[in-house]
C-alpha cells in the first residue's frame, strides 16, 4: 500500500515539473497516476465502495467541467480546452477523481483549488506568470495531504 502511494506522489511531483517549468505534463503519467490511486483507494475500502465512490466522483468532476465549459463558451466567448483550460489539467481532475473516498476528494479538490489560486497569486507577483500550472499545483498539494496524512495521529484519506 505504500509503494503505491510512494509511487503516486512521485508520480505527481514529475507532473508539477513537467507542468511548472513547461506547461505541459506526459501523457503516460495520467495512466500510471490513475492506475496507482485506483489501487490504492481500492485496497483501502474495498471493490464496492470504491466503485460507489468513483462514479460519484466521475459525476462530481463531469458536473464542474461541464459547468467550466459552458461559462468559458456562453459568457466568455472562448474556446474551452488549450485557451482558458488545459487538457492535462482536465485529465488530472479525472484522475483525481479515482483515488479517494468522495468527501476526501471534495475536500482536497477544494483544497487544492484554493492552494493553487494563492500559490499563483503568489507566482504571478514573483515571476510575472501569465498562465496557472493547475495540473502542477494541485499534484503538489495532494503529494503535501498524502505526507501529512503519514503522520502519526492524523485521519486516513481513506476514512469514509
Amino acid at each position: 500500500m505504500m509503494v503505491l502511494q510512494l509511487l503516486s506522489t512521485v508520480g505527481l511531483g514529475i507532473m508539477a515539473y513537467q507542468d511548472m517549468r513547461d506547461r505541459k505534463v506526459s501523457w503516460l503519467l495520467f495512466p500510471f497516476l490513475g492506475t496507482c490511486l485506483a489501487f490504492t483507494f481500492a485496497f483501502q475500502v474495498g471493490l464496492t465502495v470504491f466503485l460507489y465512490a468513483i462514479l460519484l466522483n466521475l459525476a462530481l468532476v463531469t458536473v464542474m467541467v461541464a459547468l467550466l465549459w459552458a461559462t468559458t463558451k456562453f459568457i466568455f466567448k472562448k474556446t474551452f480546452l488549450d485557451v482558458s483550460f488545459g487538457l492535462g489539467d482536465l485529465l488530472l481532475l479525472y484522475v483525481f477523481a479515482l483515488g479517494f473516498p468522495t468527501m476526501t476528494f471534495v475536500y482536497l479538490l477544494v483544497g487544492s483549488l484554493l492552494f493553487s489560486l494563492v500559490a499563483f497569486m503568489v507566482m504571478k507577483l514573483v515571476l510575472q506568470s501569465q498562465t496557472v500550472p493547475l495540473a502542477g499545483l494541485m499534484g503538489l498539494f495532494i503529494i503535501a495531504m498524502t505526507f501529512l496524512s503519514w503522520m502519526p495521529g492524523t485521519p486516513s484519506l481513506y476514512a469514509y
